[in-house]
């Protein structure tokens, strides 16, 4: 199960992180984060679904927002549960 993970970020530190369930859509899952963090919903431009597209995630800064916010940057993740874990070939990470 596939969930998305939102990150508030105030001068380099993360504030508050949620997470809940990413059906199949991201704009729901966008905005159920947004009302469990008590924030506005950001404004979701090509930028971010180009982002989205290739990285499976975005950020947005105080720009993407109609209303004042009192944080930095918003950041938004996918996180698969089921996705196999990756290792470094890096033979100093033993």
């Amino acid at each position: 199960m596939a969930r998305l993970w939102a990150r508030i970020i105030a001068k380099h530190r993360i504030v508050r992180s949620e997470t809940v369930d990413l059906m199949d859509d991201l704009s729901n899952a966008l905005h159920e984060l947004c009302s469990k963090m008590d924030i506005p919903r950001p404004l979701f431009l090509s930028k971010h679904q180009r982002e989205w597209d290739l990285f499976q995630q975005t950020s947005f800064s105080k720009d993407h927002f109609v209303e004042s916010v009192t944080f930095d940057k918003l950041e938004i993740e996918r996180i698969d549960a089921d996705a196999p874990k990756k290792k470094s070939k890096d033979p100093r990470n033993g």
